[in-house]
């Protein structure tokens, strides 16, 4: 299993409804520990989110995996 580091980018694995968040957006991980706090990010670099999650909720980029862009849903 990977572990996940400060700075990487990670895979949202679980939908987030209250941050309009959907599985499979990528954020990047600024504290590390029990828990993530993971930003992410318009294709602007304008943050849609900032939040901790735990790690069952998210996973490592995987190597052959791409980025997909959709609208961010307004809240």
């Amino acid at each position: 299993m990977t572990m996940i580091k400060e700075h990487d980018r990670v895979v949202l694995a679980a939908t987030v409804p209250s941050e309009g968040l959907v599985e499979g957006d990528v954020g990047t991980v600024y504290r590390d520990g029990q828990a993530y706090e993971v930003e992410f990010t318009t294709l602007e670099g304008q943050t849609a989110a900032m939040v901790t999650l735990e790690a069952s909720q998210v996973r490592p980029v995987g190597k052959r995996e791409i980025t997909h862009a959709r609208e961010l849903a307004s809240r």
